[in-house]
C-alpha cells in the first residue's frame, strides 16, 4: 500500500504540472487545446537534450523551450490573429505527433535497440524521509513532484491573493475591464500562454526523463488531454485541481501496479483504460460548472 500511495503522487505529477497550466491560461480566457502536442514535444526536448548532453537538468531545460515554443505558436494564432482555439489546438497535437517523429529520426536515425537515459532519482529528504508511513510516500520523491506540490499553493495564492491574480482572471470574466485599466487583454493572454508552454513541457519531460528514462511517439498516450479535463473537473481552482489529480495519479498507480504484478482478477487493458474511463465518468458526473465567461472567446477591442 505504501508504494502503491507512493507511485500515485509519482503519477500525478505531470497531470499536475499540466492541469495547473491550464488553471492560468483558461482563467485568463484562453484553452491550451494544443496540450497533448505540448506534453509530447516537452518530451522529445528533454529526452534529446539529456541524452546529447548526459544531463538530465539540460534535458529539462530543453523541454521547457520546447514547450514555451509550441505555446508561442499556438498563441500567436489563437490570440493575436483570433483563430478557433480548439481547431488549431487539436491542429497542432496532430503535427506535434509528426515532428516528434520526424525529429527522432533526425536525431537518432533507426537504433536497433531503444535508446535510454537514466531517469530523474528520489531524493529522500533528510529526516522527514525517516517517519513511518508518510516518510516513504510524501518525502521520498524526485524533485518534480517535490516543486509541483510547492507550486499548487503558490498558484492558489497567486491568483486569490495578489492584483496580477485578479488580472489574470479579470481577463477571462471581463476583459473589457481589463482593458480600461490600461493593461493590454491579448499580453496577459499570451504571457499566461507560454506559463502553460513551459509547464507542459515540463510534464511532458517527465515520462521521457523523469520516470521512463526513454523517448517514444505515443509516450503521451493522451495524458494531455487528462489534464485538460482535470482543469474543468477542479473548477478552475488549483486546490479542486490538485484533489482530482490525486484520484487520476492513483488510477494511473494501480494500473501500472496491476501490470507488473500479474494479477488477472480482470483483464490487463481494463486497468490501462483505467484514467480514460474515469476522466468521462467524473465529466459526465460533474452537475455544474464554474467556466471563465469568456473562455475561448478572441477578445477584440472596440474602436
Amino acid at each position: 500500500m505504501i508504494n502503491l500511495l507512493s507511485r500515485a503522487l509519482l503519477m500525478s505529477t505531470p497531470l499536475l504540472f499540466g492541469a495547473i497550466a491550464e488553471v492560468f491560461a483558461e482563467r485568463a480566457g484562453v484553452m491550451i487545446t494544443a496540450i497533448e502536442g505540448i506534453f509530447l514535444l516537452g518530451a522529445l526536448g528533454g529526452f534529446v537534450g539529456a541524452y546529447l548532453s548526459g544531463n538530465l537538468y539540460l534535458g529539462l531545460l530543453l523541454a521547457i523551450f520546447t514547450g514555451m515554443a509550441v505555446a508561442a505558436v499556438y498563441g500567436w494564432i489563437t490570440v493575436y490573429l483570433k483563430q478557433h482555439q480548439i481547431v488549431t489546438g487539436t491542429a497542432i497535437s496532430i503535427l506535434a505527433a509528426g515532428l516528434s517523429s520526424y525529429f527522432m529520426r533526425v536525431f537518432f536515425g533507426t537504433p536497433i535497440l531503444p535508446l535510454t537515459v537514466e531517469p530523474l532519482k528520489a531524493i529522500p529528504l533528510p529526516l522527514l524521509s525517516q517517519i513511518p508511513v508518510l516518510g516513504p510516500i510524501f518525502f521520498t520523491q524526485n524533485i518534480l513532484t517535490y516543486a509541483i506540490y510547492g507550486i499548487v499553493p503558490l498558484s492558489w495564492f497567486i491568483l486569490y491573493r495578489t492584483s496580477l491574480g485578479l488580472t489574470i482572471r479579470s481577463a477571462g470574466e471581463n476583459p473589457e475591464a481589463v482593458d480600461v485599466a490600461g493593461i493590454k487583454v491579448d499580453r496577459i493572454r499570451f504571457a499566461m500562454v507560454l506559463l502553460a508552454g513551459a509547464m507542459g513541457g515540463i510534464a511532458g519531460a517527465f515520462y521521457s526523463i523523469g520516470f521512463l528514462g526513454m523517448f517514444t511517439t505515443n509516450i503521451i498516450g493522451g495524458r494531455g488531454w487528462i489534464a485538460f479535463a482535470i482543469c474543468f473537473l477542479g473548477n478552475w481552482n488549483p486546490l479542486g485541481v490538485l484533489v482530482g489529480t490525486l484520484v487520476f495519479g492513483l488510477a494511473e498507480a494501480l494500473a501500472i501496479y496491476m501490470q507488473s504484478s500479474g494479477t488477472m482478477l480482470l483483464p490487463n487493458e481494463l486497468f490501462i483504460a483505467l484514467p480514460y474511463i474515469l476522466t468521462i465518468v467524473l465529466t459526465i458526473s460533474r452537475k455544474s460548472f464554474n467556466v471563465p465567461a469568456k473562455l475561448g472567446i478572441p477578445y477584440r477591442k472596440e474602436n
